[in-house]
């Protein structure tokens, strides 16, 4: 996810993708040993550990290269767009495994990347730049979904030297292809495309450029993918700072949450149109899992009750930024620049700047994954398109990320 400049949000994250457990719950209920050994994970700036650092565009800047970014765990910037880790940091914790390596750090030998490699790019799109620029649009990144998977094409060559032996290497990865499409729609809103025009000229070429995508990593030999939702948009201090006022073509606000209904409508609407092509694939492909991750839901839940989950009374506004108001969110003044400032509690809030998530968020939207709760948001898709249930091990693996 990038903010709204001209210049790359160098950012990194990934979203709730620690439902990837679920896809090895019948290994785990037969007692058998459900052992991954790897992470391949695709993506924007929710699952970005470090990819935009390297990009020769941000020239190694962007907020995330700067204090206060990371201050909460890793002491120091690490690309990523927190305080401190991401969705993807806890699964690989919950799993004990080792942290994928970012494609763009240097890698270059099978040693490199035998633990996994992180193909997320903070401000890449799903769709490449040429269906922007065909439509007088300008995406943050020249990097999209194609993109990333030319590098796991790359890095599946080093990894293995006989198509058997790469097939095994994907046999026993998880592949997480998401979150991605939010940066796509935000480009689509900046050049002034309404909501309803959206949903019908840009959605459908998201989903299939995610399914595209998926079929590929199967194709490959990958047994496990999860697909994680799209994210509640109309919850997202910057665009609610944005639209303040009623401009724009933003719709209602939900009294309940405070959030933009128009465009929580179009995340849902995303949401059950990736589910379509996720029940498609799992008839395509028999012999592979492939999961559903709800980070709509889980965000959109300690939205409306903060208090519940340990977050302060304001879920809408940014930990850190310089915007005061409802929602401390100003583009001018965007976190780690002149004139912003951090709060001094980010375990207390639910957005760190105006576009990414706090770790305290990361971890609790990582836990209501790991719950599987079923998706409801907007309308159940068919019943194929429902998440499995979750393994006996995930139990082990919220423990050991700190879930209650």
């Amino acid at each position: 996810m990038a903010p709204f400049s001209p210049r790359l949000l160098a950012a990194a994250a990934a979203a709730a993708l620690i439902g990837v457990l679920a896809t090895a719950s019948s290994a785990v209920a037969r007692g058998e040993t459900a052992a991954y050994t790897r992470v391949f994970s695709f993506g924007d700036s929710l699952t970005d550990t470090g990819n935009a650092l390297h990009l020769p565009s941000t020239g190694g800047g962007g907020p995330a290269s700067r204090p206060p970014y990371g201050e909460t765990f890793f002491r120091r910037p690490t690309g990523r767009a927190s305080d401190g880790r991401l969705a993807v940091d806890f699964v690989v914790e919950a799993l004990r495994l080792r942290h994928p390596a970012p494609y763009l750090a240097g890698g270059e030998t099978a040693a490199e990347f035998r633990h996994g490699v992180n193909f997320a790019v903070g401000g890449s799109t799903s769709l490449p730049p040429e269906f922007y620029e065909g439509r007088g649009l300008k995406p943050f990144v020249p990097v999209s979904l194609a993109n990333q998977t030319v590098w796991f094409d790359k890095v599946l060559q080093i990894l293995g030297s006989s198509d058997h032996g790469r097939r095994k290497i994907m046999a026993s990865s998880l592949f997480i292809v998401g979150e991605i499409g939010v940066n796509d729609y935000l480009v689509s809103l900046i050049g002034n495309l309404t909501v309803g025009e959206v949903k019908t000229s840009v959605v459908p070429h998201i989903v299939a450029a995610i399914r595209s995508a998926v079929n590929e990593v199967i194709a490959a030999g990958a047994t496990t993918v999860v697909v994680p939702g799209m994210i509640p948009l109309g919850c997202e201090p910057q665009l609610l700072a944005l639209y303040q006022g009623g401009g724009g073509d933003a719709g209602d606000y939900d009294a309940k949450s405070g959030c933009m209904t128009r465009l929580n409508g179009l995340a849902e609407h995303h949401n059950r149109e990736l589910n379509r092509a996720i029940a498609e694939l799992r008839g395509a492909h028999p012999g592979a899992s492939v999961a559903y991750a709800d980070l709509y839901r889980a965000v959109t839940d300690i939205v409306v009750s903060p208090g519940r989950y340990g977050f302060r009374d304001r879920p809408l506004a940014a930990c850190c930024g310089g915007g005061a108001g409802a929602y401390n969110f100003n583009m001018t003044a965007f976190c780690g620049a002149s004139g912003s400032t951090a709060c001094a509690d980010p375990s207390a809030y639910v957005s760190w700047d105006g576009v990414h998530f706090t770790e305290a968020a990361n971890r609790h939207i990582a836990c209501a994954v790991l719950k599987g709760r079923p998706y409801d948001d907007g309308g159940a898709p068919p019943a194929a398109a429902t998440p499995t249930t979750w393994p006996t091990a995930a139990e082990a693996g919220r423990s050991r990320i700190g879930c209650s």
